[in-house]
């Protein structure tokens, strides 16, 4: 990835969706002018979800993705049609495509339906215009393109850019609890977890936004905390770590300054930081032999020590003394059935897009199952949860 490449969890996720032979890969590619897509005449080419990150005018960095035919059949079919109904998780703004010369059918219908439920964005385009001589917009949000021709194309990705500026983020990590010239110091840890020659992406996100608000970032392991305020001659405005040293850091931090984690900063900046607050009751209630969920937005080697499989475990065993079935889930990987779990803990979410861990979240509560993140727990089980939230009021 590029230094100047925004990351697919900042990035507005723009999927297709549609019957197969509609023409969703080949507006696709006609809307990217990349081949992005596999395009034949035969049904079912697009077997998995496609997705590229790019950058595409007039609508700025995005995830596009193409997905398998909602009415593709057989057992393979089958699991095609839920892996298309999967993305939704994770969609900001919808394509439905329709094959202008059939017209919507009940499977079209059914995917508008579930739009709506979701109040996603969304736009219906009738494609194979080309082909029709009768054309009569019955359809809310419809445009009549043509993947062949290139007829709709621009008004497309016109109505496609008018959304993605609606969903711009306006939210900020840290920066609206500083001031010009604040000092700010960034505890990272370096262990054999940490990534070779780099900050891990939280990091990176919170020391941008510090900087972008003209505040004055110091970057230290937990070793030489101490050292480090003992060397300023005017205290912190805060300090912000890394949750696994969360111990420590609070115990070297005077209580007078601002203290709080990446995890926490990356709950409140997706929106989620109250749902997880809740989470924290659970893990005291815990009892022998309950199922916790541990699951992950990213994939990545997990080394000796990983936190989500060997050290958080542990800690959340000794914390509610109990011996408890750990199951670990990472990447796109999220249960459909929750109910067996008492407890679901999941990292900060930084590589999920917002709609895709707002799901999470949802679904899990609807399962009446508590969840909290990693940075929640830790501090809670630290006995700092109060003070990891300070910081917001």
């Amino acid at each position: 990835m590029s230094l100047n490449a925004v990351t697919s969890g900042e990035r507005v996720h723009i999927a297709f969706f549609g019957m197969r032979n509609a023409g969703k890969s080949s507006l696709v590619n006609a809307v990217t002018g990349q081949n992005l897509s596999v395009v034949s005449d035969v049904k079912g080419t697009t077997t998995d979800p496609v997705k590229k990150a790019m950058e595409l005018l007039p609508l700025g960095p995005v995830v596009i993705i193409d997905t398998p035919g909602l009415d593709d059949d057989g057992q393979l079919g089958a699991l095609r049609v839920q892996k298309a109904h999967q993305i939704l998780e994770q969609t900001d703004l919808a394509v439905l495509v329709i094959d202008a010369t059939v017209g919507a059918s009940e499977n079209d219908r059914s995917i508008l339906a579930q739009l709506k439920e979701r109040k996603l964005p969304f736009v219906i385009a009738f494609n194979k215009a080309d082909l029709i001589e009768k054309r009569e917009l019955s359809e809310e949000e419809a445009l009549y393109v043509s993947a062949f021709t290139g007829e709709g194309i621009s008004a497309l990705k016109e109505r496609l850019g008018a959304f993605v500026k609606k969903l711009e983020k306006t939210k900020v990590l840290v920066s609206d609890l500083l001031q010009a010239r604040d000092v700010v110091i960034l505890v990272t840890p370096i262990d054999e977890s940490a990534p070779k020659g780099r900050l891990i992406l939280p990091q990176q996100m919170v020391l941008r936004d510090i900087l972008d608000s003209h505040a004055c970032a110091i970057v230290c392991q937990d070793t030489e905390l101490k050292h480090t305020l003992s060397k300023l001659a005017e205290k912190p405005k805060m300090v912000i770590t890394d949750s696994q040293v969360f111990g420590r850091v609070s115990a070297d931090t005077p209580d007078d300054i601002l203290l709080t984690s990446f995890s926490v900063l990356m709950a409140r900046y997706k929106g989620e930081l109250a749902p997880l607050i809740q989470g924290a009751n659970a893990l005291k209630t815990l009892k022998d032999g309950d199922k916790v969920l541990i699951s992950e937005g990213c994939t990545h080697h997990r080394q000796c020590n990983d936190i989500g499989t060997v050290k958080m475990p542990a800690w959340i065993e000794n914390f509610s003394g109990t011996k408890l079935q750990f199951s670990f889930t990472s990447g796109n990987e999220y249960p459909e059935d929750l109910s067996e779990y008492a407890l679901v803990v999941h990292c900060g979410g930084c590589m999920l897009n917002d709609a895709a861990m707002h799901h999470r979240i949802e679904k899990t509560a609807d399962a009446g199952v508590p969840i909290i993140n990693y940075g929640l727990a830790i501090a809670h089980m630290n006995g700092i949860l109060e003070r990891s939230l300070r910081p917001f009021k």
